[in-house]
């Protein structure tokens, strides 16, 4: 069982007093986004059992019962109203009746709810991180209140040894964009990333309302995020000591456990219908070999809970965008436990979307380095910037430049002296320096990263660029070859290939295995 330091002043306890009266659920509140149409958004909360509920809004009116068995310890059962496809934003209010005991008919009500898209943003402390940290933090603050549509809300750090149906606590409450939102205290609200990438997908949307959920806890291994069926198939199902610290002045102790952070953090959600997720995770899992595995799994069982638990509703498939790693030591010559990490990342096929997963994007950020901020980059504008352009690709389907460069083919003659790469998914390469390219041609000993020597980019021509090979390797075959192989490998944003016609968009890094050799 791992242990977590969470900051005191991180949380907020939500307390539940029941007396028969119906309420909505914790996080169903004044001011929230709930899912647009074509899909169909759900309204749900507690009362007393097998009771006739009434909901309200915009002249329309909806009825269930509610439901014989009791849902908690207090004794109360849930109530959920499944709505029509709302496709006006609204705003809009919306009143759920209910009759008490004594036949007293109690309404409440939430107030000034649009209806847009609905994202979950997840991770560790690089989504954690907070606008407030980041560079252009002052304009970004003080420009929030431009962007009335969009909502926020962030969950407390709060594990749970078993799935509950409400949060534990909530750090922001929903809340209209301002600068007293966006600009919350460190590690508390609101996440850096999930704010660009939520405003960035607005404004390329024309202003649709967008919920933004932050859920995120610094220092967390993906296992906590696993439901327990996707830490079955990965064989992932003894629990390790993994030492995690959250990011706050002060703290306590606080034990948390495999499944522990899904179940109180993800798990509440699921009744609920969002349009996609992303994630900012991988540093505390640097160096496992089963990392592919069980990020595939999890995203796989989360699309599978909310589908279930929203009666199909939620896509099985919905979009789920993720950031590559970005960098760690401020060091270009650490080889570290990144690398592989960034590659399982894309199921180890180097890049998304692929057939592995379906409708998965990425945001690649290994140049963009921050000395001496290291594993924390302070540039999250770029990475709201190549998130957004992936998720508006790939979750919503338009027509815009989203990925740099993808390998498509390698070209080597055994013996040879020069390598051609040629690129795909752009128009044209921008070859910003010659560096960043090794190879390997010591057979099964290229598990030593000392054995690897560079190669420098000589020539392009078109899509393609050409090698040369250090004299090391003269008259040997090739048995690998791997790009931007570092945990922090090149100045910021002085990668090698970008596209030309996106100077922001790089080539994620790359690996190959020769099979002729």
């Amino acid at each position: 069982m791992g242990v977590v330091r969470v900051g005191l002043l991180l949380f907020s306890v939500v307390i539940i007093q029941c007396n028969g009266v119906p309420r909505f659920a914790n996080y169903i509140q004044d001011d929230m986004v709930l899912q647009r149409a074509p899909q169909r958004a759900i309204v749900w909360g507690f009362g007393d059992a097998g009771k006739l509920t009434t909901l309200r809004m915009n002249n329309k009116i909806y009825t269930t019962i509610s439901r014989l068995e009791a849902a908690n310890e207090l004794g109360e059962s849930i109530w959920s109203v499944t709505l029509d496809p709302v496709s006006d934003e609204g705003p809009f209010d919306i009143h759920v009746s209910q009759a008490l005991a004594n036949g007293t008919l109690v309404t409440i009500t939430i107030h000034n709810i649009l209806f847009g898209d609905v994202w979950l943003c997840s991770g560790q402390s690089n989504m954690q991180f907070t606008v407030n940290m980041m560079f252009n933090a002052t304009e970004e603050i003080q420009h929030a209140s431009n962007f009335p549509k969009i909502r926020l809300f962030t969950v407390s750090l709060l594990p749970s040894a078993s799935p509950v149906e409400e949060l534990l606590g909530i750090n922001l409450n929903w809340s209209v964009a301002s600068p007293q939102s966006v600009g919350g205290p460190c590690w508390n609200y609101m996440s850096a990333v999930c704010w660009l990438y939520g405003r960035m997908i607005h404004q390329a949307l024309g202003g649709r309302p967008i919920g933004l959920i932050a859920t995120s806890w610094g220092g967390t291994p993906i296992e906590y995020w696993m439901p327990p069926k996707a830490l079955q198939d990965c064989n992932a199902t003894t629990s390790k000591n993994v030492a995690v610290q959250a990011y706050n002045e002060l703290f306590v102790t606080i034990p948390v456990n495999h499944s522990n952070l899904f179940n109180s953090m993800i798990y509440p959600f699921t009744r609920t219908v969002i349009y996609g997720s992303i994630w900012y995770q991988g540093e505390a899992n640097a160096g496992n070999p089963t990392y592919a595995c069980k990020f595939a799994k999890m995203i796989q069982y989360w699309r599978q809970i909310w589908n279930d638990r929203t009666n199909g509703i939620t896509d099985i498939h919905f979009p789920f965008g993720f950031v590559q790693l970005s960098t760690n030591t401020n060091n270009s010559a650490v080889v570290g436990g990144f690398p592989m990490l960034r590659w399982q990342q894309t199921f180890n096929v180097g890049y998304v979307p692929n057939n592995i997963v379906p409708k998965v994007f990425m945001a690649v950020t290994l140049d963009l380095r921050d000395d001496p901020n290291g594993i924390h980059p302070r540039t999250k504008l770029d990475v709201g910037y190549r998130l957004s352009r992936s998720g508006l690709a790939v979750a919503y389907g338009q027509q815009v430049e989203f990925q740099g460069p993808i390998v498509q083919k390698v070209d080597y003659l055994t013996e040879g002296t020069t390598v051609n790469i040629t690129y795909t998914a752009v128009s044209s390469v921008e070859l910003r320096n010659p560096n960043g390219f090794e190879v390997c041609c010591h057979d099964t000993q290229c598990s030593n990263d000392a054995l690897w020597v560079p190669a420098t980019v000589s020539s392009k021509s078109g899509l393609t660029i050409t090698l040369k090979l250090d004299r090391a390797c003269f008259g040997k075959p090739l048995y690998s070859l791997r790009y931007l192989w570092r945990e922090t490998p090149c100045p910021f944003k002085q990668a090698s290939i970008y596209s030309a016609t996106d100077a922001n968009l790089p080539s994620p890094p790359y690996m190959k295995i020769f099979s002729n050799s």
